[in-house]
């Protein structure tokens, strides 16, 4: 049975286990894994958006165990979760000691991927962590993206500073740090227009905007947040490598993974592009962005 922390992981996971477990509900029950099991094994996996390299990779690594001691239905299920958990956790480092305050995070991705709403959530969390947060209206570009900013941040209990509509997003920066630090507020939300990794100006944007940040504070921003939405699957793999490329990310949120049978693709991110998944997005709630956890979601995948 799973217990307290992750019974939401596990009900946000429902589609994407669902999916495997309709393919491998006959296999977890086999007396003997062999090469059509495995090949039940990798397109259950194919199904739920690992890709086919890690797919690959995951199905060979359960058939080197089932070659050196013979694997039943519930061997197959541990030796599942085993690769999962060895492939999702790539990427991941030891947290490294905060930096002063302010800490400032850019939280970067396209139009419609969740990133507003995640802003909003990672304030929340922040400040129930007892730190002083501030968002920063930075996507300037639209009036609703900032209407919908501020209805987030009143939800999360937290100030928001903007500028007018159309005006420079590096100058909302520069005003936004300078208050963040003589306030002493403890961490900075940076929205960012939802750009599309293939505009280069305003990638070009985002990097003054980069600049100006660390002018203001040593070392910002000191983490670039990529959001992006489960759903997309692939399309959303190919996102990550391109803003990795281009935008100096450093971690994932993963959103709408509740309503996705393609989950797995946290597990490619990870994999694939060496890129930790730091959060996912499992409700919608304030409290439904929970911090990633390889061995949690390896276990809620395949629920035993």
């Amino acid at each position: 049975m799973v217990f307290g922390a992750i019974k939401k992981l596990v009900a946000g996971l429902a589609k994407t286990r669902e999916g495997i477990a309709t393919t491998l509900r006959a296999t977890f029950q086999a007396t003997r894994v062999d090469e059509e099991v495995l090949d039940e094994l990798e397109a259950a996996l194919l199904q739920a958006d690992l890709g086919p390299s890690l797919a690959a990779e995951v199905v060979e690594a359960v058939r080197r165990e089932a070659k050196a001691s013979a694997l039943d239905g519930d061997g197959l299920r541990r030796a599942l979760k085993r690769t999962l958990l060895s492939a999702a956790g790539t990427g991941s480092a030891s947290p490294e000691p905060p930096p002063p305050p302010p800490r400032v995070v850019f939280i970067v991705g396209v139009n419609g991927g969740g990133k507003t709403t995640t802003i909003g959530k990672l304030a929340a969390r922040e400040r129930a962590a007892g730190r002083s947060v501030v968002v920063v209206a930075a996507d300037t570009f639209r009036a609703a993206a900032i209407d919908q900013l501020e209805r987030w941040a009143e939800r999360a209990g937290v100030e928001v500073i903007r500028h007018r509509e159309g005006a420079d997003p590096s100058a909302v920066v520069f005003d936004a740090l300078r208050a963040a630090r003589t306030r002493g507020v403890d961490t900075v939300l940076v929205d960012t227009a939802g750009r599309l990794h293939t505009k280069a100006p305003l990638m070009a944007e985002l990097e003054k905007m980069a600049r100006v940040a660390g002018r203001e504070i040593p070392g910002a921003p000191h983490e670039v947040l990529l959001v992006l939405d489960a759903t997309t699957g692939q399309n959303g793999l190919q996102q990550a490598r391109l803003f990795g490329e281009a935008a100096g990310v450093t971690g994932v949120a993963l959103t709408k993974l509740d309503g996705s049978a393609k989950g797995g693709i946290a597990v490619a991110i990870a994999y694939e592009l060496g890129l930790p998944v730091k959060l996912i997005g499992v409700g919608e709630s304030l409290e439904d962005l929970r911090p990633f956890d390889a061995q949690d979601f390896a276990r809620a995948l395949v629920q035993g």
